[in-house]
């Protein structure tokens, strides 16, 4: 690998990092839906100039393409950002960074369901560690108290979340919708947009202030537009599979970060569940043979 290159998938998942922080701190500031609609709609303002004139002179090769794009819309821009949103309400940001952690375990899953990709003993061994991780975590360090106290709603919403793009990761694959990639970003923005307009008109107007507009400008800006660029790149330099082990590191930056900036605390049960989940996860990025089932012949 060379390491001058992974700079930019680094970068792009310090960014990631980030906004985990910025979605919790945007609780207290504005609402979910909200935040959500300001965001990509700030970002499409952004890419506009740039992309705007490309996407309307390919809409032909783009219109058949439509109903994939907004499926993928819904899953990763609508879906999984306005779940965090509304997650960042009733858990704390290193959860949400260690749930989080969960989603190249859960593409490994979906794709053998999906693609039929073959099931291999690292995602079958990595996702019972990760789930036991992930007891210990949402239990906060006693898995036994979710079968009388369940798990916190925030916790449950990261999880649906982190499920959702896990499958938009799977149906990017699946469909290979043959766009540029900024023109595809673009449209799924645009479609994104127009989906998260109705339930920001029908809810109580919340205005854009000095307080949010900071969040606002990060949530588009940082981790919309510079982090996807910094993603393309990473995995344009290094490919695909080196590219994805630094996902493995958001949620170490992300607990850092939610330490040093929103003073959270740092627990033993964090440590314990956090680094047995991301055991699994590189388990089951590692071990790549394919799982074999005996038969008892009779």
């Amino acid at each position: 690998m060379n390491l001058k290159f992974a700079f930019y998938p680094l970068t792009a998942v310090a960014l990631w990092a980030g906004n985990t922080i910025v979605t919790k701190m945007s609780s207290d500031a504005i609402a979910p839906n909200a935040i959500s609609f300001y965001r990509w709609l700030l970002a499409l303002l952004l890419l506009t100039p740039f992309v705007g004139h490309k996407v309307w002179r390919n809409r032909r090769r783009i219109r058949p393409h439509l109903p994939k794009i907004a499926v993928l819309a819904l899953l990763s821009m609508v879906l999984y950002q306005s779940l965090a949103y509304f997650a960042a309400a009733t858990t704390t940001a290193t959860n949400m960074g260690m749930i989080v952690s969960l989603m190249p375990l859960l593409t490994l899953c979906l794709s053998s369901l999906i693609l039929r990709d073959s099931v291999t003993v690292g995602t079958l061994g990595g996702g019972l560690l990760s789930l036991l991780g992930l007891a210990i975590l949402v239990g906060q360090g006693n898995p036994a108290t979710l079968f009388t106290h369940g798990a916190a709603l925030g916790d449950v919403l990261m999880l649906v979340a982190a499920l959702g793009y896990a499958l938009y990761s799977v149906l990017l694959r699946k469909w290979a919708i043959a766009l540029p990639i900024w023109q595809l970003l673009y449209m799924q923005i645009v479609c994104a947009v127009l989906m998260l307009l109705p339930g920001f008109l029908l809810t109580p107007y919340a205005p854009v202030t000095a307080a949010n507009l900071p969040l606002i400008v990060y949530a588009a800006l940082a981790a919309s537009i510079t982090a996807a660029f910094m993603w393309m790149r990473g995995i344009e330099t290094l490919g695909a599979t080196r590219a994805s082990i630094f996902i493995n590191l958001m949620p170490v930056f992300t607990v850092l970060i939610a330490v040093l900036a929103l003073g959270e605390a740092l627990h033993a049960y964090h440590a314990l569940g956090g680094g047995i989940t991301l055991v699994g996860v590189l388990l089951a990025q590692m071990l790549k043979q394919p799982l074999k089932l005996r038969r008892n012949l009779a």
